[in-house]
């Protein structure tokens, strides 16, 4: 785990390799060296790099340092404890399947079980942690039944925005793709669908288990098709409409 700790903390603390290899007191290429895993510290760089960070020589050697950081309100039912990285330390995309939905709720915390699922790569992603969920449901057109939503990692409800779409992950609800606006008590959010036809519904930050804010999305349906769809549903929806106030004008 040291080479992908050391990445990550470096960067964490907003470090170049330099800065860090100066205060280390060892040249920037042997901490490039470290962190690609070429070569390994001897015991007293490893304790100097343990005291720079403030982290226990266990963690920086056998545990993964940015599921530390990762704790979202220092509460023990809202925590992402897994995640995977590729040949080059890069954190991966692992795709959630909707068949997968049951199971992940059940393992999102499990390293063994997210380093099971499907493997997807972005170009140009900034940073981050990321994951893809594929969308089933009609709930959020003009997006199509099947897409793929990649999101970003919440770290902090605090961070959540308003009108702004979030796959959100709970153990009442599943998990769901939806708009959200939080509520004044603060400890809640309304979960809105851009389908008007679902009715908003309230989500106590308390039974959140995960939240990933969107940041892109794979469609398999071209655009035209999908804004015709997207017509097709509003006509659809006015024509109940209609019929509904005709029934209740005829009582």
């Amino acid at each position: 785990m040291f080479p992908a700790n050391l990445k990550y903390l470096r960067k964490k603390h907003k470090l170049s390799q330099q800065q860090l290899a100066d205060s280390l007191q060892i040249p920037r290429t042997t901490l490039g060296d470290y962190e690609r895993g070429h070569t390994e510290p001897n015991i007293e760089t490893l304790v100097r790099i343990a005291s720079h960070f403030d982290v226990s020589m266990d963690l920086l050697l056998s545990e993964t340092a940015s599921h530390e950081s990762l704790e979202v309100m220092r509460s023990e039912d809202l925590r992402i404890l897994a995640i995977s990285v590729d040949s080059q330390n890069r954190q991966n995309i692992e795709l959630v399947p909707a068949r997968a939905e049951a199971g992940y709720l059940q393992g999102f915390q499990d390293p063994d079980y997210i380093r099971e699922l499907p493997k997807m790569y972005f170009p140009a992603i900034p940073e981050g942690t990321y994951r893809a969920f594929e969308i089933q449901g009609d709930s959020m057109v003009p997006m199509e039944s099947g897409s793929v939503v990649i999101c970003s990692y919440v770290e902090n409800l605090s961070e959540l925005k308003n009108e702004k779409t979030y796959v959100i992950a709970t153990h009442l609800d599943g998990i769901v793709y939806k708009r959200i606006v939080k509520n004044p008590d603060g400890e809640s959010l309304t979960a809105i669908s851009d389908n008007p036809v679902f009715p908003p519904y309230k989500v106590l930050f308390r039974d959140i288990a995960e939240i990933w804010q969107y940041y892109a999305h794979i469609s398999f349906t071209d655009t035209k098709t999908a804004a015709v769809n997207a017509i097709d549903e509003k006509i659809h929806n006015i024509e109940k409409d209609v019929q509904f106030i005709k029934q209740q004008l005829s009582s």
